[in-house]
């Protein structure tokens, strides 16, 4: 990149590194969203909210099927679609 290049780019460096944030943000937030383990643990606090009276018998199904839902999803681990790459 040029002298000339570099310094026409530069105002534009903050929105770049938000850019950049943002998307490792939500790589993250689907890598842990495809983990098993978390969606098992978010499964498991259902469990118990319910057997506490906490929620209702329909709030738990909705979101029993969006859970098990995302264990049937192809994203897993990576937050990529297919699986690990």
């Amino acid at each position: 990149m040029g002298l000339v290049t570099g310094l026409l780019l530069l105002p534009l460096a903050p929105v770049r590194g938000t850019l950049w944030v943002a998307d490792h943000l939500l790589q993250e937030a689907e890598r842990q969203a495809g983990d098993p383990r978390a969606v098992q643990a978010r499964l498991a606090a259902l469990n118990r909210a319910l057997e506490e009276g906490a929620i209702d018998e329909a709030a738990f199904e909705a979101e029993e099927e969006r859970l098990l839902a995302r264990l049937d999803s192809p994203v897993h681990y990576t937050g990529r679609r297919g699986g690990a790459s």
